[in-house]
């Protein structure tokens, strides 16, 4: 039985659409950072435990200013931790988008090897395979070593 996990039709309007969503995304983060996965691995990371913390702390330093030295940038901190507040309910969104688009293309590409399999099979079963010799050393350069379903040993 043939599978058919999604039938998509992406007219060039939504695609437009995505697009230029993207393009606003890219042009409101430029001034975000890149960090390498060295710097990621080095930094004292605030994670979803320590939110609470964080905000908690932020409110006692503001009742305390004064007890807090010159060189302790209270106003960065409390503006970082507004950006953070800020970002994290639409990263959390972004991601969801993402993932969807991910599975998608996951299910049409399934979708697309499936029927590609059963018709490469169909064609060779019914000698209808000229045309796919060019393919089938495509494969063998592709896969090499490794036997294709449906194929017979000759191949």
């Amino acid at each position: 039985m043939p599978q058919n996990l999604i039938s998509l039709d992406i007219g060039a309007d939504a695609i437009a659409a995505v697009d230029q969503a993207i393009a606003t995304l890219e042009h409101f983060t430029k001034p975000f950072l890149t960090l390498t996965a060295s710097e990621k691995k080095d930094l004292f990371k605030m994670g979803d435990k320590s939110v609470t913390f964080c905000q908690q702390t932020a409110m006692v330093l503001e009742q305390n200013q004064q007890a807090l030295p010159a060189n302790f940038d209270y106003a960065e901190m409390k503006s970082d931790l507004a950006a953070y507040t800020l970002l994290e309910p639409r990263i959390l969104r972004i991601k969801e988008v993402l993932a969807k688009m991910e599975d998608t293309q996951t299910a049409l590409g399934s979708d697309v090897m499936v029927a590609t399999s059963d018709g490469y099979a169909l064609m060779k079963m019914f000698g209808k395979a000229a045309g796919l010799e060019e393919l089938q050393q495509a494969m063998k350069i592709r896969r090499p070593g490794r036997p294709r379903k449906n194929d017979t040993p000759a191949d």
